[in-house]
This record gives C-alpha cells, structure tokens and sequence, in this order.
C-alpha cells in the first residue's frame, strides 16, 4: 500500500513539474503579456483558452501565440478591452472602458485591426409576424441585397398564393427560388404577405412577415411555414 501511494506521489509530482516545464515552453507572442503564460499549448504556442501575464495581462483565447477569438486584455493603469481578437488585434465587436478623473468613460462597437470603426448596428428587428413558425437573418456578404426563401418541410414552399412584396427601397428581383430586392437603401423595410397551404395540405391560411434591416449588407431572410 506504501509502495503504491509513494508511486502516485511520484507520477503526480512528475506529471506537474511536466506541466510547468510545457507552460514555460509555451510561447506567448505579444511581448506586453509574454512574461508568463497558463493555458492550452500547439506547437511551442499558446493555442486555446489561457492567461498571460506581463506589464498587462491576457485572459481569452490564443491563436499561434496571439489573442485571436473572445478575451479581455487589461492594461497596467487598469483600463480594458473586452470583445474579439484577430492576430493580437482589437477586431469585431467589443467594449474598450478606460478611467478617466475616476470615472469609466466606455467604448462600444466594432473594431478592426485595432482601430475604432463605429458603434455596432442594429440587429434586424420584426415588426409583425402572422402564422410564421420560425424565421432566420443572415448576412452573407457586402452588397445592397435582401433576398427571401418562403421555406415548407424543408423545400421552397409551392402552395403560396397571392404573394405580396412591399420594400422601402430597391428593384424586385428573382433568382431560383429566392425573391427580393436589389439595390436597396438602408435600414430597409419589407412587408411580405400571402396564403399558403399548411404541412398537411389541409387547410389554407393567411401569413405575414414585417421586418427593418438597419445594417448594409447583403442578406438572405428565410420564413418557414
């Protein structure tokens, strides 16, 4: 039973003096936080969630030895940066506090390699929906662009009648099963409405789906009935 518990001490102690020894080896790239690091390790990196230390400290994710994804970096004089990393890099969306005549003065919205760009736009909003099991946002890129899939049991719904397609701005176009608008000013709004069949082929019903895109961009809104 000695022999036993002096093993597990052994393989315990030598399993952490491993760890640290593969903590110090584990580099961190950004010389203001390279002091010392606890965390996930790739390749001689710090990769993964950890925390770095040094004139300031580091708590999120690493990517190849630099903040990349969700952290918080905190400055010596206590200001900090909550939000999303790229390469080392304030980039994407987040809240920069810093203390001036001991008040928080704070900054929100998006960034992009480290420099401000502006306050962080307004997610789509909708303003009315009549019989309209689920609906889904997504911006796919730049552009001026909001197109529409009616969707049912996972294809385009077929049983739409009397389809009707009111935008604020913009050219009505169709591209395959897609209908929308091109060319559109921003924040956008559309008001779709029409009569399809239900699931079961059953029964008809009226649906309506009101929405304001704010955001530039161009976007695919897909209803499901």
């Amino acid at each position: 039973m000695k022999k036993l518990s002096l093993f597990l001490l052994l393989l315990f102690v030598g399993g952490f003096v491993q760890m640290s020894y593969s903590q110090n080896k584990c580099k961190v790239l950004l010389p203001s936080i390279a002091d010392s690091y606890v965390g996930k390790c790739k390749k001689g990196l710090a990769h993964g969630k950890g925390h770095a230390f040094g004139v300031d400290k580091y708590e999120g994710m690493f990517r190849r030895g630099l903040p990349n994804g969700e952290g918080t970096y905190t400055w010596s004089t206590g200001d900090y940066y909550a939000g999303h990393w790229v390469d080392g890099q304030k980039n994407g969306k987040g809240v920069y506090v810093v203390r001036i005549d001991g008040k928080d003065s704070i900054t929100a919205g998006i960034w992009a390699k480290g420099e401000y760009m502006g306050p962080a736009p307004e997610p789509p909003i909708v303003l009315g929906v009549v019989s309209i099991e689920k609906y889904r946002f997504s911006k796919r890129g730049e552009g001026r662009k909001v197109m529409m899939d009616i969707m049912m049991n996972g294809n385009y719904n077929s049983t739409i009648e009397n389809l009707s397609m009111l935008g604020s701005s913009g050219n009505e176009i169709i591209m395959g099963g897609s209908q929308g608008f091109d060319n559109v000013s921003f924040p956008f709004i559309c008001k779709v409405s029409y009569t399809s069949w239900n699931k079961m082929h059953s029964s008809q019903h009226y649906a309506k789906f009101e929405f304001v895109i704010s955001e530039p961009g161009e976007w695919l809104v897909t209803i499901y009935n």
